[in-house]
């Protein structure tokens, strides 16, 4: 993954955003492009840069190498977490960061006994 192809794949955009069941404006919105702007990304017109690349695929919760064809993965290989929106989620991660491996697994084992009797 040295020579990263950064060129959108249109169909590729068009299915991320219909995954999510939005329309070419709410995509845009989600994104901090215009309408316009999206519509000639999604069309083939023109090609993103690669830090709008980047923005897209964190937005519409997919992977950069989804759209730009390198896997059929449509999942996302990235999340964001924004400290206003999920404050908790935010103060974990936040808390947990610098944790090793092992204390990790012991978090995600406890978390799974926690949810599976839940």
């Amino acid at each position: 993954m040295d020579h990263m192809n950064n060129t959108l794949i249109p169909e590729r955009l068009k299915s991320a955003r219909e995954r999510l069941n939005l329309t070419k404006a709410e995509a845009a919105r989600r994104i901090g492009l215009t309408a316009a702007s999206y519509v000639r990304y999604e069309a083939g017109d023109r090609n993103p840069s690669p830090q709008v690349l980047i923005s897209i695929a964190e937005r519409l919760e997919t992977s950069l190498a989804y759209l730009t064809g390198e896997t059929d993965d449509i999942s996302p290989d990235v999340v964001s977490i924004y400290k206003n929106s999920n404050p908790i989620l935010f103060e974990l991660i936040k808390n947990t960061q610098s944790a090793d491996d092992t204390t990790l697994q012991h978090l995600l084992s406890y978390y799974r006994k926690l949810t599976k009797n839940g």
